[in-house]
């Protein structure tokens, strides 16, 4: 069973960073590439970031390029997204997924960004 376990949000201000950690199970994770997404509040799903599976390629929308860094760890069976100069349009949850349309995304891990 896949198991997609999210971390590493909270509440941080406009311009702030934060790193977020998905640990996954019941996949060959060294073999799957990893896509994070995220939902607003009102809003749908959005991917925000892909990484294949050795990890020596990634892609983000271009509401993100350049904020935003996806990496992960293949011994620990560990994705991250670093959140940089964070705006109020980031607020959302954050979910790593199997798909760019958040196919069997985790609990997710919510992200704040207020003065």
């Amino acid at each position: 069973e896949v198991q997609l376990v999210e971390s590493g949000g909270g509440l941080v201000q406009p311009g702030g960073s934060l790193r977020l950690s998905c640990e996954a199970s019941g996949f060959t994770f060294s073999r799957t590439p990893m896509y994070w997404v995220r939902q607003g509040p009102g809003k749908g799903l959005e991917w925000v970031a892909t990484i294949t599976s050795a990890g020596d390629s990634t892609h983000y929308p271009n509401s993100v390029k350049g904020r935003f860094t996806v990496s992960r760890d293949n011994a620990k069976n560990t994705v991250y997204l670093v959140l940089n100069s964070l705006e109020a349009e980031d607020t959302a949850v954050y979910y790593c997924a199997l798909s760019p349309s958040g196919r069997s995304r985790g609990q997710g891990t919510q992200v704040t960004v207020s003065s």
